[in-house]
């Protein structure tokens, strides 16, 4: 049989496989194949990080109230579709659309809400947003202030991945240009402000849910990672000034072995594209750290409770290949946003593998198989070939306005459709093992309401502010942009006078103007 990535998998690996060398690496060494850390999950397990957000700030702060009783280690927060965009939730672009698949964030009022009672610096917390990132990390940072809490005490991440999204997913707002010039200024400010805060979480898990292989999806996270670390060298940035803040995001599927092999091939890569490419000398700056996330692609609609098998499955291969954060999706996800019960089973899942399954016990337990010795050293040569191939293009970014990376996940996609259509590709419960009936399911439902309560909520504020200050604090913010200041700094004012996320988003518009992807026939 073929592997996801292309390569064959021998029915039988032997000694012959491997070189001699295959397992003999130290966990915590270079080229850490085996682990970035040299404990790994010996001492303490990964932090179990449940994603989460819906409908309005009061209701997602109650999950995040639910998911930390339940021993969640980590927040991850989701956003709605017009806070992802840049857009207020009461513009029309934004109807039908408020609080559906995330959280509505319109200014620092929900922030505020969205946190209350759970105090910053003793939780973790990532947040899935990448154009406007930078303005819902000021936003959590002046909550912070407020709870007196300093930059300096916060950790977490933010997402702040937008190649990935002209590749795969599509929210963007800028052109590439200034995309890279705010995500230089975000490590900028970070450094200074918020030390301990993991500026980007480069992404593959959004091309793997398009379609690409498990190469695919290291080939050009890692080709995005170089462009990333390219504009911050170029903005003035020494390389172990904020590399080391640098992490990643992939996902985890049912193929265990590939995945296992995977993760470790990504690691050795990123080691050796910082030390060599890149001169690092930080030994943190060649660590890819990075949060996994299961599979929402594979979860299915027919038989929903058979994804608790796979979600299991998924974050097995995503512990065994060393993972530092973990996301485990709810059974239900294919149908309908996680209901309490649903998202408690995922966390519990996380919770077997660590307390129960002897896992944390010892570090990268498939280190020396054949099998998976082989199979890292087979998706590190596949994804080497492909970044090879986007770098023929000049950049990254050039590969993406050529449409390559898009076009070779399409043609990934294409292929995997066609072979569960015509049964080559098994899915339980779908294409095979079917059920005639399945049980009824009552899905979580978002109140429309939400929508009309948004916009009241942002008519109370812009009626309650002082509107001159903060016309005026806009107006510097586009001067900062349109020149070559920081625009953080400018951007935390204006929020702080209680500036909308879609205020500051359309000044930066003014001056930047927005991405019209050229189509490829």
């Amino acid at each position: 049989m073929n592997a996801e990535s292309g390569f064959h998998i021998k029915p039988v690996y032997g000694p012959g496989d491997v070189p001699p060398s295959a397992g003999g690496d130290q966990p915590g060494e270079f080229p850490y194949t085996r682990g970035v850390y040299p404990t790994m999950y010996t001492q303490r397990p990964w932090t179990m990080r449940q994603y989460a957000g819906f409908g309005t700030a009061a209701e997602s702060n109650a999950r995040y109230h639910q998911l930390l009783k339940a021993g969640t280690m980590g927040l991850s927060v989701a956003f709605d579709l017009p806070t992802q965009m840049g857009f207020d939730s009461d513009e029309p672009i934004a109807h039908g659309e408020v609080g559906k698949v995330g959280v509505a964030i319109d200014s620092i009022d929900d922030m505020r809400q969205l946190f209350e009672g759970i105090p910053l610096d003793r939780v973790s917390t990532s947040m899935t947003i990448n154009a406007p990132g930078s303005v819902l990390l000021l936003l959590y940072q002046l909550v912070a202030e407020e709870q007196g809490v300093p930059g300096s005490a916060l950790q977490g991440t933010i997402q702040n991945d937008i190649l990935k999204e002209y590749i795969a997913r599509g929210t963007y707002i800028f052109p590439p240009k200034p995309s890279l010039r705010l995500v230089a200024d975000t490590f900028a400010y970070c450094r200074a402000e918020i030390p301990k805060w993991n500026t980007i979480s480069i992404s593959g898990y959004h091309m793997a849910e398009a379609g690409a292989t498990p190469a695919q999806e290291i080939a050009f996270t890692l080709a995005n990672g170089i462009e990333y670390v390219r504009a911050a060298i170029a903005a003035g940035l020494a390389v172990d000034d904020f590399a080391p803040r640098l992490s990643f995001f992939f996902v985890a599927r049912t193929t265990l072995l590939e995945e296992i092999a995977k993760f470790r091939a990504a690691r050795r890569m990123w080691a050796r594209i910082m030390r060599d490419d890149f001169g690092a000398k930080d030994p943190k700056s060649m660590m890819l750290r990075f949060h996994t996330q299961t599979a929402g692609v594979q979860l299915t609609a027919q038989q929903p409770e058979v994804n608790l098998i796979r979600v299991a499955i998924q974050a097995l291969g995503a512990v065994a290949g060393g993972t530092q954060s973990l996301h485990t999706n709810s059974y239900d996800e294919a149908i309908a946003l996680p209901t309490e019960k649903s998202a408690r089973l995922a966390l519990r899942t996380q919770q077997v593998l660590a307390y129960e399954s002897g896992l944390t016990g010892t570090v990268d337990p498939f280190a020396g198989s054949y099998a998976v010795e082989a199979m890292t050293d087979a998706v590190e040569r596949e994804a080497t070939a492909l970044i090879g191939r986007v770098f023929e293009y000049g950049s990254a970014v050039d590969a993406i306005e050529q449409g390559f990376q898009k076009g070779e996940i399409e043609q990934s996609a294409y292929r995997i459709a066609n072979e569960i259509d015509s049964g080559e590709r098994v899915v339980v419960g779908v294409n095979r093992f079917t059920s005639d009936a399945d049980e009824k399911y009552e899905p979580l439902r978002v109140d429309p309401a939400i929508e009309s309560a948004q916009a009241a909520r942002l008519a109370r504020l812009r009626a309650e502010r002082d509107d001159p200050a903060v016309q005026s604090a806009l107006a510097d913010l586009a001067k900062a942009a349109a020149g070559s200041t920081n625009v953080l700094p400018l951007m935390k004012r204006a929020l702080q006078l209680r500036a909308t996320v879609g205020e500051v988003c359309h000044t930066l518009r003014g001056v930047w103007g927005v991405h019209r992807p050229v189509e490829r026939f």
